[in-house]
């Protein structure tokens, strides 16, 4: 084993005068002064069965976890419950041409914010930034579920990105640093799984629009978030910020890297803007994609500078590559994975309602997205608990779970029109290899870093995910938008003349409505059900033509992350008894 994945004893923090570097930390969280003592004990047995007794899951314990469940559960459904019936939020308030920012609307600021937001929560706890975060979820969550045009309703998205990047961060930092390193898997898993009950969101969502209103989503929404936002108030009370070595509130404020935050939240919207904007709404040659593209690019590589050579209390101080060959490969791992994921989060859904679902039963797109979250679910967790197991073999477990994700994710370009249920195999192994990739390397991650930065290294490896998952979706997008052309010209121009439509504005007209699935606005254009179905059955067949080279390109990134996979180093010497936070 490489002498570098050593974790540093109390001795190797020591400065050259003897004085502990940690009480000098710029870091002074909840965690430093406890993770300092627990890696002086490590090695005896005594100290052995004293951790096991500090690990032990009393009921201050189990009410956090409770608390860190529902805030879990908070900042994962918003996206799914909302996404899950966007065609019916358009055909209410209008902004077709505007659809895909719900789902950008509510990723980009979570990619955004989450860096500033770690330092922040290492800096000043947990607690009140939690509280702070359920609130705006909870407002976001009026504002769209009152809206009455697209943009607020955007806006709405954008505060429950925030809130959402913030109670994902804290959820999994707390069940982490709260359990011994050795079961972080399954702490983890354990508060990952009790989103189980929400895995049919889009199901309910679907359920909900088409028997009442889609605005009652809000209140299914705010019951969850507000639950979460009690128990956080009167169960959650992690030790506070160490402020014990003579540092004010406002001398630790004057630590925050704000120049860092702002260089980090301005770089990466106007970056996933541009990339968003250039995959469907503009040219790329065009200054709507050019100016944000560079000047995103231009500030994320001024906030690496900063952060390495001007930052005097960076963001992402360079403890956190103790281990530069592990942590590397996990940030790698961890993009590309995001970026494969995205064709199953975002393409899926709307590839199996222009191409299976059936225009009289709306529910039927709920059904089709049943695999995702389940087995999304079901692959992080058993990773999570064999990582915990099997902690000298995590390298191969990565490796397996790479080739899952990619061979699951190849298969989907087989999809045609008439074998949806071929296709339910590879869905189930993609989404389950995604799980047991991304969930697992943020765990790695914590693993290797400090225990005062545990919810730094989370916010990273979010950013990165959300980053890596943009970048994948421009790609997907361009693709599809570029084969779809050329597809919907052979089959749903041909289908039309065919059924006697002989004006080429409208036949481009019918292309239109073929290619956004309005069925019923067909009947403008024909006069018979025989004609509706062949244009429908032209439009399936233009997908099925065009979705096969997105999962083809998905195969880059897959194979991206099996190689990086090969050099993740041996993780078991991290995997020990210690416990970075006591919670008694």
């Amino acid at each position: 084993m490489d002498s570098q994945l050593d974790r540093p004893t109390r001795d190797s923090f020591k400065n050259s005068s003897g004085d502990d570097k940690i009480s000098d930390s710029p870091y002074l969280g909840e965690t430093s002064a406890l993770s300092c003592e627990k890696k002086d004990e490590r090695g005896s047995d005594s100290d052995g069965q004293e951790n096991a007794e500090d690990s032990r899951l009393t009921v201050t314990k189990f009410m956090v976890l409770m608390a860190m469940s529902f805030l879990w559960v908070a900042s994962q459904i918003p996206l799914y419950l909302y996404a899950g019936i966007s065609p019916i939020v358009i055909a209410d308030i209008g902004g077709a041409d505007r659809y895909q920012w719900i789902v950008l609307g509510n990723y980009i600021p979570l990619a955004g914010v989450t860096p500033f937001v770690g330092q922040l929560s290492d800096l000043f706890g947990r607690r009140n930034l939690a509280l702070g975060a359920a609130l705006l979820l909870l407002v976001g969550n009026v504002v769209c579920a009152t809206a009455k045009i697209m943009n607020i309703f955007i806006c709405g998205m954008v505060l429950m990105g925030v809130g959402a990047g913030v109670l994902e961060l804290t959820a999994l930092a707390v069940a982490g640093e709260m359990a011994p390193a050795k079961s972080r898997g399954i702490y983890v898993g354990a508060v990952i799984l009790t989103v189980l009950p929400f895995a049919p969101s889009v199901l309910y969502a679907q359920f909900i629009a088409v028997n009442t209103s889609w605005r009652y989503i809000g209140l299914l929404l705010g019951g969850v978030a507000f639950i979460g936002l009690v128990l956080t108030a009167f169960c959650f009370s992690p030790p506070g910020p160490k402020t014990s070595d003579g540092l004010t509130r406002k001398q630790i404020l004057a630590r925050v890297d704000f120049i860092g935050g702002f260089l980090s939240i301005a770089g990466f919207t106007l970056f996933m803007a541009g990339l968003t904007w250039g995959a469907g709404l503009y040219p790329w040659t065009s200054a709507h994609t050019l100016a944000p593209l560079v000047l995103g690019v231009a500030l994320i590589i001024a906030f690496g500078f900063w952060e390495m050579y001007g930052a005097e209390y960076p963001m992402f101080p360079g403890e956190l590559k103790r281990s530069p060959r592990a942590f590397a490969t996990v940030m790698v791992i961890t993009a590309v994975s995001g970026a494969a994921f995205f064709t199953i989060l975002v393409d899926w859904p709307t590839q199996y309602s222009h191409m299976y679902a059936d225009s009289n039963d709306p529910m039927s797109v709920g059904v089709g997205s049943l695999p995702i979250a389940f087995c999304f679910l079901g692959g992080s967790v058993v990773v999570l608990i064999l990582m915990s197991y099997m902690r000298s073999h995590i390298r191969l477990i990565i490796i397996v779970s790479c080739i899952v994700m990619t061979a699951g994710n190849g298969a989907l370009a087989a999809a045609g029109v008439d074998n949806l249920h071929a296709m339910f195999a590879p869905l189930v192994l993609v989404c389950f290899g995604c799980g047991a990739v991304i969930v697992p390397c943020q765990i790695i991650a914590s693993v290797i870093c400090p225990d005062d930065l545990i919810a730094t290294v989370f916010a990273l490896t979010i950013s990165v995910r959300v980053l890596g998952g943009a970048v994948g979706y421009a790609i997907y997008y361009s693709i599809l938008k570029q084969k779809f052309a050329k597809a919907a010209v052979k089959y749903i121009a041909t289908a039309a003349v065919e059924a006697g439509i002989q004006d080429p504005k409208q036949v481009k007209e019918v292309v239109v409505l073929v290619a956004s699935s309005a069925r019923q606005e067909l009947w403008k254009y024909v006069h018979t059900q025989g004609q509706v179905d062949a244009l429908v059955l032209a439009g399936r067949q233009a997908y099925a033509a065009s979705y096969p080279f997105v999962y083809y390109a998905s195969i880059a990134f897959g194979s991206a992350a099996i190689i990086a996979a090969c050099f993740l180093p041996d993780m078991s010497k991290f995997m020990d008894a210690h416990v970075a936070v006591e919670y008694v």
